[in-house]
């Protein structure tokens, strides 16, 4: 089945292929299948358009490490908020040269910088759905438009939201999103970076076990999830990008201008 999915695929649009019944076929047979064979799949299928996003976070270092040994020359797209630990561009760098990863760094679109000028000191605090609208869903967005697939490193026991996900993904305007590592646990992550010897995050060790934006990040404890120290306290789990907001299109930069000059409890000098 998998030869002529890939024959059937070159060239065409995935979703004027196949239909929503035969992609979910095709992904209940990946359940079994081991994280390379899923990428390797993925890259004879779509290559050269194909991407792998990444966070460059501990999590994210053996997916990086399965990519580069498949297809040394896969485009790997890093969000580059402005808003990054520097332990974390630090370590970007180290997986570069370590594993000849071939980055392309995103930002968020130049319209917004009036509005990042004036608003976005407090942004994350005030209103972090739409700094994570603004920093990282609209920019990949905008890179999933030069690609048919993209390959991300989420695992169902990370958040509720991710539990219900599959290894094939019908996204927007046709993309599909694949994710080889959905049945690892982080045992497996762990096992994994240990079995190869690769790089930690130099945060791991001072308890950040999931790392995204410095101000939207903490340690955790022990006994607290992965993910605890991301958004604390907001009632938030997702960026958006794993989520239907990846999927809709965002409000304009004058509505959101207006909204923030009318908004009486706004205080732009804060």
């Amino acid at each position: 089945m998998w030869d002529i999915l890939t024959k059937s695929c070159i060239g065409a649009s995935f979703m004027t292929v196949f239909s929503q019944e035969e992609i979910d076929q095709l992904a209940s047979s990946m359940e079994s299948q081991t994280p390379q064979q899923i990428i390797t799949w993925a890259v004879e299928t779509f290559s050269p358009q194909i991407s792998v996003s990444s966070s460059f976070q501990a999590q994210s270092v053996p997916l990086l490490h399965m990519v580069s040994r498949i297809d040394p020359e896969i485009l790997v797209f890093f969000l580059d908020t402005g808003l990054h630990f520097w332990e974390t561009l630090m370590f970007r760098e180290r997986l570069q040269r370590e594993f000849g990863l071939h980055i392309q760094n995103l930002y968020l679109d130049k319209q917004w910088k009036n509005f990042i000028e004036r608003f976005g000191r407090k942004l994350y605090d005030q209103d972090p759905d739409l700094c994570c609208y603004i920093r990282k869903v609209q920019p990949m967005q905008r890179a999933m438009q030069t690609v048919r697939a993209w390959i991300t490193g989420i695992r169902r026991d990370q958040t509720a939201n991710r539990h219900n996900a599959k290894i094939l993904e019908l996204e927007r305007d046709g993309l599909l999103k694949i994710n080889p590592l959905l049945n690892w646990t982080r045992q497996d992550v762990q096992n994994y970076t240990c079995e190869h010897n690769l790089p930690v995050h130099p945060l791991f060790e001072k308890g950040y076990r999931s790392i995204g934006c410095k101000p939207c990040t903490r340690a955790v404890r022990q006994d607290e999830d992965e993910r605890a120290g991301r958004w604390s306290g907001k009632g938030k789990t997702e960026c958006g990008l794993h989520t239907e907001m990846f999927n809709q299109d965002g409000p304009g930069k004058s509505a959101l201008l207006n909204g923030f000059l009318l908004n009486p409890n706004q205080d732009e000098n804060q």
